[in-house]
């Protein structure tokens, strides 16, 4: 019987999501991964050369068009509001993806594509623009900034919800909509310069 490596590797990066959403980079296992995944650990190895490998390809598994699969539908303030309640959506139903992001905030010194993970958000955030009317550039960016920040800090840091709003996810999805709307309605703000 053939090895089938794809369906091998798709059960590896699932098992490996599983763990490092919950433990971290740090506090993850590829002893673990490897019996949840129900293959020798050396294949982990194989298949991606490090823990470190492993990480990467199970943030960007997932990541990779996360942002660019998200519709930015309406015009206006609305379409901001549209996407931020779709993004949360998409969270909602996985939200071990805002865990990835915040484990790899924590721990790693670095972002896991930035190339690739800034060219998207960029499209995405031009999209979004475009959509609300606005400028596009760092104003676009801080905008999609803004949303994603929020959405994925619902996920990778719900009992905040706990203490500080209503706990309610449906309330937490509104609360957002309603500011991504807000920050979309504002004033354009001066640009930033650097020195």
């Amino acid at each position: 019987m053939g090895w089938d490596t794809e369906r091998t590797r798709a059960r590896l990066l699932e098992a490996a999501i599983d763990e490092f959403s919950m433990r971290g980079f740090s506090g993850a296992s590829i002893e673990r991964i490897a019996t949840a995944a129900g293959i020798n650990r050396e294949r982990v190895y194989a298949y991606f050369g490090s823990k470190r490998g492993l990480f990467e390809a199970a943030l960007t598994d997932r990541l990779v068009f996360l942002i660019e699969r998200v519709p930015v539908t309406g015009s206006g303030a609305a379409a901001a509001g549209a996407f931020a309640a779709a993004y949360f959506r998409v969270c909602e139903r996985d939200p071990r993806l805002a865990r990835l992001v915040q484990w790899e905030g924590l721990e790693l010194t670095e972002p896991v594509d930035p190339t690739g993970r800034r060219a998207r958000s960029r499209r995405k955030a031009a999209e979004l623009a475009a959509a609300c009317g606005r400028p596009g550039g760092e104003e676009a960016d801080d905008l999609l900034w803004t949303i994603v920040a929020l959405v994925n800090a619902s996920f990778a840091s719900m009992n905040l919800a706990k203490v500080i709003t209503d706990p309610n996810i449906d309330a937490r999805r509104a609360s957002i909509t309603r500011t991504a709307e807000v920050v979309a309605a504002s004033s354009p703000v001066e640009p930033r310069h650097t020195n």
